[in-house]
């Protein structure tokens, strides 16, 4: 899977993703990411790419056509014209069924914005997705496209070395991941629950299904709407919020 993001920062970019899982996978060649600078698709000689907005108001605007000119590099090379995610607060939040609509994409280009955000023109023009990691301001879109990189990246064949990793985590059926735990088996007077040391693959299974939809309730509740449960989950919920009041 490639990733093209357009940025004015590729340094940034670059040293946040070259390390852990995803650099890995990167040196493998499971994923390819590629920074694109803004600044070099600028018609000015001090590299500008940002103006002052019509209209007035407080900041700086990027400009519509270094923007469109890195694009449009990026699609002439590649030969399509791929989606292409605005990372804005704007945006639709992003979460792990997105991370895996997305990483069914062999190419992607993210559009990080800065100051206070990019012509509406070439955004019309690019534009496929507008997504959000959050409702709150970043100074720029490095951080939140590298936090997709991230997620999605996660998603595709190859890239953790444990395939039921992805298959297991926080948000898979709308269910937050079970606690775990390691050695030692008592640590500061806290044992590990007996039915981990007991070697019964089943109960095991059954007590971290228990256990993801009771942390759920707790820090959570909204995802059990979705949540499939069973009769007995339910019950479950039931119970112990009888107990806790």
């Amino acid at each position: 899977m490639n990733f093209y993001i357009l940025t004015l920062f590729p340094q940034m970019v670059e040293e946040g993703l070259n390390t852990s899982i995803i650099g890995r996978a990167s040196k493998e060649g499971i994923v390819r990411i590629e920074t694109v600078n803004i600044r070099d698709y600028s018609a000015n000689k001090h590299h500008k790419v940002d103006d002052y907005p019509y209209g007035g108001g407080a900041g700086m605007l990027m400009q519509a056509q270094p923007v469109y000119d890195a694009w449009q590099a990026v699609t002439k090379r590649i030969g399509k014209k791929p989606r292409c995610i605005y990372v804005t607060p704007q945006g639709s939040v992003f979460q792990q069924q997105k991370a895996k609509e997305l990483a069914q994409e062999e190419d992607l280009i993210l559009l990080c914005g800065h100051y206070e955000g990019i012509d509406e023109r070439v955004l019309e023009e690019i534009v496929t997705d507008y997504l959000s990691i959050g409702d709150y301001v970043l100074t720029g879109g490095e951080l939140a496209a590298m936090v997709m990189v991230d997620a999605i990246s996660r998603m595709v064949p190859g890239v953790l070395s444990n395939e039921e990793s992805g298959m297991a985590e926080s948000f898979e059926g709308n269910l937050l991941e079970y606690p775990q735990y390691s050695r030692p088996e008592e640590w500061r007077g806290k044992k590990v629950p007996q039915v981990l040391l007991s070697g019964h693959h089943k109960n095991i299974e059954e007590w971290r299904r228990q256990q993801s939809v009771l942390r759920t309730r707790e820090r959570r509740p909204d995802l059990l709407k979705n949540a499939n449960l069973t009769r007995e989950e339910q019950e479950l919920l039931r119970e112990s919020f009888t107990k806790k009041n």
